[in-house]
């Protein structure tokens, strides 16, 4: 079998409660989150180096993820993997009316409107006249992510700056009230602040800020090791031909 029934079976079997594997049937949803969160970022980073081969691997792994949810949830009595599907079956035909609808929609950004403001009004539905603008924002995001979604679900709503120059002005306060900070507990507070401000000028960009700052990851990455294969003992060079050494990398990425 090569379609889906047969990772079903291949789970069914690890979770069997007499013969399957001692350490699949000791996960739970909680001990198994962060191996589902781990995958996607796999994903993504074999996206990223445009490694298709290993896209493929790391798909089926992200795969197994639901798969492995999906059994825990039927073993449970709450739902299995066709509930999954059909879940987000129902999802995408609601979500997309300009395709299985009379909606129109000629344009990726009437799409996108159209697609937010069917979520606005499932979360209306969902948590009625009490509910928040910022529901649904998962906790569990990346903070950089999270940043940016809460102040673009904010945005919606008319709170956010009216241009670009009042959030950079805004980082700059924030900079300076890092700086004035007298304590550990204050200057904590104040990082944040300031990350969550440096955050809504990227987003006032049109900068995705967790890709940015993957960028900027790998480009120190890139430029680190190649000083370390510039010397003998890079360890052992004084600061100052350290600073040389990163300037003359940076020379010779530009050249």
């Amino acid at each position: 079998m090569s379609d889906i029934s047969r990772l079903l079976a291949i789970m069914a079997r690890l979770r069997d409660p007499a013969a399957g594997c001692p350490w699949d049937l000791a996960q739970d949803f909680a001990s198994i989150a962060p191996y589902t969160i781990e995958e996607a970022y796999e994903v993504a980073d074999a996206i990223e180096r445009g490694d298709l081969a290993d896209l493929k691997g790391e798909l089926g792994d992200l795969l197994l993820q639901v798969v492995f949810h999906a059994r825990m949830a039927e073993e449970a009595g709450q739902f299995g993997f066709g509930d999954v599907v059909t879940s987000i079956c129902d999802k995408m035909e609601r979500r997309h009316p300009h395709i299985f609808g009379d909606v129109a929609a000629d344009c990726a950004a009437a799409v996108k409107a159209n697609w937010e403001a069917i979520k606005a009004a499932e979360r209306a539905a969902v948590a009625g006249a009490a509910g928040s603008a910022l529901d649904g924002v998962a906790t569990a995001l990346p903070a950089l992510m999270r940043a940016e979604k809460l102040q673009s679900r904010a945005a919606r709503v008319g709170f956010d700056w009216p241009d670009v120059a009042g959030v950079a002005a805004k980082v700059k306060e924030e900079l300076a009230e890092l700086a004035a900070a007298t304590d550990t507990a204050h200057r904590a507070e104040e990082a944040g602040d300031l990350l969550f401000a440096v955050v809504n000028l990227c987003r006032h960009h049109g900068i995705d800020p967790e890709a940015a700052l993957r960028a900027g990851n790998a480009k120190f990455e890139r430029r680190f090791r190649a000083m370390e294969a510039r010397a003998d003992d890079f360890a052992a060079l004084s600061l100052a031909d350290k600073e040389a050494l990163w300037q003359s990398v940076k020379v010779g990425e530009a050249t």
